[in-house]
């Protein structure tokens, strides 16, 4: 339930972009259900949890500014940023967790399933900085040379795909350089 509640908005943009009402342009009209989809999200998530998800609202920040900006000034190239922004984000986070604070980003995410040592999880936390700062420029890079309708499919089917092997490669890493912990139930 919570996957679906995460990928909502996303799924929203996507079903809006590729059956849009006749005569709108689908990067608009995605735009502007993509804004309410992920203040729902948000909203769901507040009542369901009892708390804020700490991603879900920059990335709600994020996409009503530079949804707003898209819609405001019917300029595509604002949403267009919108996961560059997203992504670098991320790799700031993760880079700041290697200095501050007891465990990286990595370590907080995994940690309570594989015990690995300080080093590699470190090792695991730089790799998702570079990965980060990578897929950010990627981004910036098919939104500026392919059309709208092949940036679209790039962060639906391409940054999926990315984000499955990247992560796959970082278990397999961690799963020769860590033990499995017994996971409690309930």
């Amino acid at each position: 339930m919570k996957f679906l509640l995460d990928q909502f908005p996303i799924i929203a943009f996507f079903v809006a972009y590729f059956f849009p009402p006749e005569g709108t342009r689908a990067i608009f009209f995605a735009t502007a259900v993509a804004i309410p989809a992920s203040l729902l999200q948000v909203t769901a998530h507040r009542i369901m949890y009892r708390r804020f998800d700490k991603g879900q609202l920059v990335t709600l920040g994020l996409l009503v500014v530079l949804g707003g900006a898209t819609l405001l000034l019917q300029d595509e190239r604002y949403i267009m940023w919108k996961p560059t922004a997203v992504y670098w984000l991320f790799a700031a986070v993760f880079l700041g967790s290697q200095f501050i604070g007891a465990r990286p980003v990595a370590e907080r995410m995994m940690g309570h399933v594989m015990a690995a040592p300080r080093r590699i999880w470190l090792r695991v936390n730089a790799a998702w900085v570079v990965f980060f700062t990578v897929l950010g420029f990627l981004n910036l890079y098919v939104a500026k040379h392919y059309s709208e309708a092949a940036w679209v499919k790039f962060k639906l089917f391409g940054v999926l795909g990315l984000l499955l092997l990247f992560a796959l490669a970082q278990t397999v890493y961690l799963s020769r350089h860590s033990e499995l912990k017994e996971v409690p139930k309930g």
